[in-house]
């Protein structure tokens, strides 16, 4: 059900990255960038959790483009350690399964709204992706990205209707490009839903929070997905 691609590139985490704030909400830890306001979106992180350097400057760049963005720690503290051998990917995952984080993300998705937010999109990358796609399914968002995604099935996609964009990489078994394409045909299938799908060349699951900064490359083809990323929920935000 997982491999060593979900683990590769481990970052070094780090509660102080990002200019962002640390404040609980709905009784989670999470990470809060750019100004409150009627537009939010949700990153949900891989299994390494919401202190990830990129994935923290990541939602300031989106949050530098007028949402009010929020990284929940899914994980209360305990996001995946590569170098705990008693606690392998299958393991940690009983602790913290996509089940779980979809429940809070539900919980988020209310506090926002309580707080008068009207419109929520959400990425996930990887592990945070299957969590999007069962939000979507409850039409809980307005627009979805799905970044390398983890544990997704045809299935899954099925149950989901609103815009969604998927982005997918070259070289990955947890989603290789022949699921990514079925999961385009699917939504291209559905009357009246919007997606998009991308693959991109000569990378790999988990580029586009798991890159290494001193790699120029590997630094292009995440700021090109992080710009996909903001054209989609520009153009179905609203």
């Amino acid at each position: 059900m997982s491999g060593p691609e979900c683990c590769s590139n481990p970052p070094v985490l780090n509660p102080s990255a990002g200019v962002g704030r640390v404040e609980k909400l709905a009784g989670l830890n999470s990470y809060l960038s750019g100004s409150p306001n009627s537009v939010a979106l949700l990153l949900i992180s891989d299994i390494f959790g919401y202190e990830a350097p990129n994935l923290r400057n990541l939602a300031d760049k989106v949050a530098a483009a007028g949402y009010f963005v929020v990284v929940p720690d899914f994980f209360h503290g305990d996001p995946y350690n590569p170098e705990n051998a008693n606690r392998p990917v299958p393991v940690w995952l009983k602790d913290h399964g996509t089940d779980k984080g979809s429940e809070a993300t539900k919980s988020i998705i209310e506090a926002l709204k309580s707080k008068g937010v009207s419109t929520i999109g959400a990425a996930g990358f990887c592990w945070g992706a299957k969590v999007v796609v069962e939000v979507a399914k409850s039409r809980l968002i307005q627009a979805a990205v799905l970044l390398h995604p983890s544990f997704v099935s045809v299935d899954d996609i099925k149950g989901v209707d609103i815009p969604t964009a998927i982005l997918g990489a070259e070289i990955d078994k947890m989603s290789p490009p022949e699921l990514v394409k079925q999961f385009e045909q699917v939504l291209t299938a559905k009357a009246g839903v919007d997606c998009y799908a991308k693959i991109f060349p000569k990378v790999s699951h988990g580029w586009s929070v798991r890159y290494s900064n001193e790699d120029a490359e590997a630094v292009k083809a995440a700021e090109e997905a992080h710009l996909d990323l903001l054209d989609w929920f520009a153009k179905h935000l609203k």
